[in-house]
């Protein structure tokens, strides 16, 4: 079964559901009162919050594994690549563009 994140007026919830019509009765079910802003089909049947991205380690990232993972949330799609890779790290369009072509280059 699909993971589903769903991004509603209020909330934002991880779901497993047959398909998007299923997963927004999760919202209406639970939350009647919220409107669905945003609903994405997770590329992974896992949800998995970076304590790095949220500022909670000293450790540094490696950068490939980041692009990678962008890369294959984005199924290949390089400008969907690279705008995971910015919100993701911080960095800027020309610097998140590097790290995702080189990764791509190396065939992620």
């Amino acid at each position: 079964m699909p993971l589903y994140e769903i991004e509603t007026n209020a909330h934002i919830l991880i779901t497993w559901a047959e398909d998007e019509a299923q997963a927004k009765i999760v919202v209406n079910d639970n939350y009647p009162n919220d409107d669905v802003i945003r609903l994405t089909k997770r590329p992974r049947n896992s949800w998995v919050i970076s304590k790095a991205a949220l500022g909670l380690t000293d450790q540094r990232v490696d950068p490939c594994l980041v692009a990678r993972d962008c890369l294959s949330k984005a199924e290949g799609d390089k400008v969907h690549a690279i705008r995971l890779y910015m919100n993701e790290t911080g960095v800027d369009l020309d610097k998140a563009r590097k790290a995702i072509e080189s990764n791509m280059v190396l065939g992620w």
